[in-house]
């Protein structure tokens, strides 16, 4: 069997604030796989979301590296907890980042659709996209995502402020994403949907790694003690 290919190998990754002697992420050492979804976890204030932006180029890191392989540097999209969508159909804004890009008309249009039948709202193409319920908006948002045809795509909390309907709604179109090639890696609070989704899983606590490890390990007994305490509802800061 090949051995997994590493998308994203993280040498001593660390992002801080010199001014106020404080640091976000401290020595994050890290190696994300391709294949099923990396699920990062931890208790509120662990990094998480901060640590999602640095992968994706929002945030330059204080010191160490994020290393690519290949183009997936180049080919990666980000959908955040709360999309922002513009005033126009649902249609044009999937397309909106394709046009940025340069890419054909006759190409959008069919990645657009695509895109919409994916998340499965190719019946609301002409709909305002503002008029959508949240779960349809970041089932949109998932489509102007997956529409760029990502190597990598970073989910932040992407079901955060959803109802238990429009989270597995959500939840299946993520692993159509995932079963399609796409390497996810999400951020989530929800320990539910890491079991269901995850292949592997990473919990951050105070700016640190302190595990990565395969899902079916990690749920069955991690090795950390506070990624223990986290599982058991014992540790929230």
């Amino acid at each position: 069997m090949r051995a997994p290919d590493s998308i994203l190998p993280l040498q001593a990754l660390r992002l801080g604030y010199a001014a106020r002697g404080l640091d976000i992420l401290r020595a994050v050492d890290l190696r994300i796989e391709d294949g099923a979804p990396t699920l990062i976890i931890g208790p509120n204030g662990a990094g998480k979301s901060v640590l999602l932006r640095l992968l994706h180029g929002l945030l330059p890191p204080s010191a160490g590296e994020v290393r690519w392989s290949g183009d997936a540097r180049a080919r990666q999209a980000m959908v955040f907890q709360r999309p922002v969508l513009l005033r126009r159909s649902v249609a044009a804004n999937a397309a909106y980042p394709l046009a940025l890009a340069g890419i054909a008309r006759a190409e959008r249009e069919a990645r657009v659709r695509a895109a919409l039948e994916l998340v499965g709202l190719a019946a609301f193409a002409e709909r305002p996209a503002r008029r959508l319920s949240g779960g349809e908006q970041q089932r949109l948002a998932l489509a102007r995502a997956a529409a760029m045809r990502p190597a990598v795509l970073f989910l932040d909390e992407p079901c955060a402020s959803l109802d238990p309907a429009a989270t597995r709604v959500v939840e299946e179109v993520v692993g159509r994403l995932s079963l399609g090639g796409t390497k996810i890696v999400m951020t989530t609070h929800d320990l539910g949907q890491a079991r269901r989704l995850a292949g592997d899983v990473v919990f951050l606590h105070r700016g640190r790694v302190l595990e990565h490890a395969p899902a079916t390990e990690f749920f069955a007994g991690p090795a950390a003690p506070e990624a223990g305490a986290f599982l058991r509802g014992e540790l929230v800061w």
